[in-house]
């Protein structure tokens, strides 16, 4: 990412936590602020971006990957009840369990030492 990629990026963030509407010439103004010099076309990306797009979608979402689709429960055919199709369901929704990430501490070793 280059550093008029980050200057806006953190423009925005900037704009819509206050509460301002995010527009190409507030980035710009921001990033100027902060002696940042970006190329002419970056602050009307981000605003165009941000105009199209929930910004708050866009932090909730970021360590999410976007490459999984939700897995549907098909509901039997035929006659069956629904409590068949409802029985089914948490058993599709088993989780896995994450191993454990070692830290420092367990290798001998950290950071202050």
């Amino acid at each position: 990412m280059s550093v008029g990629e980050t200057a806006c990026t953190y423009a925005a963030l900037i704009l819509h936590d206050d509460g301002i509407p995010v527009t190409a010439e507030k980035i710009a103004t921001l990033v100027k602020a902060a002696n940042v010099t970006v190329e002419s076309y970056w602050p009307s990306l981000f605003a165009k971006l941000c105009e199209k797009r929930n910004i708050e979608d866009l932090v909730t979402n970021v360590g999410s990957g976007g490459g999984g689709a939700a897995v549907a429960v098909a509901a039997p055919a035929g006659g069956a009840s629904g409590g068949a199709a409802a029985a089914a369901a948490p058993a599709a929704e088993e989780k896995k369990e994450e191993p454990k990430e070692e830290s420092d501490d367990d290798m001998g070793f950290s950071l202050f030492d």
